[in-house]
């Protein structure tokens, strides 16, 4: 329940990835009391690589992990796009980026960031395997039922539990049940795609001299007569990430969710598939250089339970709160990861509700409804354009009319249309309206949010109080 020393509310956030732990470090920042609860029992390292840049670096400066990042993470200028022949296309510069932010976007392994924002909520405040059984609300608490017969009062439930949330299948239940859920939230998150990720294990730079590039080597290479297409990445760890992702048809989606469901109950299948995967791909060519000339070099250079086959949801649902009960990241709005903004999109959520929390007066029912719709108000329509965007994306490495049109356009863009492009995605660098906010750099000015300016104001005039009160005593 809320501190009735400060009327804070008490966040109950049900998920431990990258959004639910940023939303976690931003709280621990403003003092408010809060439990993360995480259904696995231990983290494991999976996952590839991802892009960070200056839509998230303003927000580690202001969490003081900037400098911690920057040794992680490696600088992308370009991204060279292949044929399966290794025929090149012409490459996609992001140098401008820089110019317009200040910032360079860097690729780091996922394992790495995902330690590095779990470095800034203290060990006691997550609570590894608890998985939530029920959540039961009155009109003062909400209470979240874990299945070790506990129960965890607060004022506030964060679904950040992925794509099959148990946080959204209890408020959807409920909603469905009162008639109150839009039929377009009960049909099944649809996919077009599956993918194979994983990194190798740190590799002899000597023996494979690609890795002492100074920059991220990232090509991507489209399969000529194959449904796939795969990308590798280079780390500043000497690593070397791949993603590759099968493009299903009607038939092989039906297939794949068919088998999803004999192994488990979430978007992982398991060592199994993901091992019949490797087998299918191992022989697809990369342009790397002696010694890395296939997938299979890769994953023989990998540890083989860190290999995980996901599936690739793409649906952004309409209901996003009810009651005390919120849901961020790919709970709402689960995104294909070819515009590189399913994790981003679920921090700006984390950012955009701690701004909230943050401002919010009290916590009695009326309140918490009236920042849930100015949550999803600000954060609904992004999340849309970045569905939108990787949908787009997503369409040049498949085949057909729209995916030759979109890659003949990422690859034959003028220059000066290129960059008004890539402008448009670096409007959205939030900041946090509670700590001192980073002095803005670049020739593009941020777009600032509601929420935001919200929380400054209510930040600007506690500091301007304060310093009145320091004055006068």
């Amino acid at each position: 329940m809320s501190d009735p020393a400060t009327d804070k509310p008490t966040v109950l956030i049900v998920g431990a990835g990258l959004g639910g732990l940023l939303l976690g470090a931003l709280l621990e920042k403003q003092g408010v009391p809060y439990i993360i609860f995480e259904r696995a029992s231990t983290v494991k390292p999976l996952g590839s690589g991802m892009a960070v840049g200056p839509t998230l670096l303003p927000i580690f400066q202001q969490l003081g992990i900037y400098d911690e990042f920057l040794p992680l993470g490696k600088r992308i200028v370009y991204t060279p796009f292949y044929k399966e022949s290794l025929e090149p296309y012409r490459p996609t510069d992001h140098i401008a980026i820089e110019e317009f932010t200040g910032y360079a976007q860097y690729l780091v392994a996922r394992p790495k960031l995902y330690a590095l924002i779990l470095k800034q909520v203290p060990a006691h405040k997550i609570h590894f395997g608890k998985r939530v059984l029920n959540i039961t609300e009155e009109d003062d608490k909400v209470t979240v039922h874990t299945n070790d017969n506990g129960m965890h009062v607060g004022d506030i439930v964060v679904g950040a539990d992925g794509a099959y949330s148990a946080v959204r299948q209890r408020m959807y239940d409920r909603l469905k049940a009162k008639g109150e859920l839009p039929k377009g939230d009960q049909e099944d998150l649809p996919f077009s795609c599956t993918c194979l990720v994983g990194q190798t294990k740190v590799l002899d730079e000597e023996k494979y001299p690609i890795l002492k590039e100074p920059i991220c080597v990232f090509p991507t290479v489209l399969g000529a007569d194959k449904p796939f297409s795969w990308s590798v990445m280079s780390t500043a760890q000497g690593t070397l990430c791949w993603s590759v992702i099968h493009h299903l048809n009607e038939q092989t989606s039906k297939a794949a969710m068919e088998q999803r469901f004999r192994n488990n109950d979430n978007a992982e299948w398991g060592a199994y598939p993901a091992q019949m995967m490797c087998d299918e791909t191992r022989n697809f060519p990369i342009p790397l250089g002696e010694g890395l000339s296939t997938l299979g070099d890769l994953y023989d250079l990998a540890q083989k339970d860190l290999i995980s086959k996901v599936m690739l949801e793409e649906k952004v649902f309409k209901t996003w709160h009810s009651g005390r009960v919120v849901l961020m990241g790919d709970a709402c709005h689960k995104l294909h990861p070819a515009g590189g903004h399913g994790a981003v999109t679920a921090m700006h959520d984390a950012i955009t509700l701690a701004n909230l929390i943050y401002s919010m007066p009290s916590t009695t029912a009326a309140q918490v409804t009236k920042v849930f719709e100015e949550y999803q108000e600000e954060r609904h329509p992004a999340a849309l354009v970045s569905f939108k965007n990787s949908q787009l994306m997503s369409k040049f490495m498949e085949k057909g009319i729209i995916g030759f049109i979109v890659l003949y356009l990422i690859t034959h863009m003028p220059m000066w249309l290129w960059r008004l492009a890539l402008a448009q995605t670096v409007k959205i660098r939030p900041q946090v309206g509670f700590i001192a906010n980073i002095p803005l750099k670049g020739t593009v000015v941020p777009i600032i949010s509601p929420s935001e300016q919200k929380a400054r104001d209510l930040f600007e005039r506690q500091r301007h109080e304060q310093q009145h009160t320091t004055v006068s005593i």
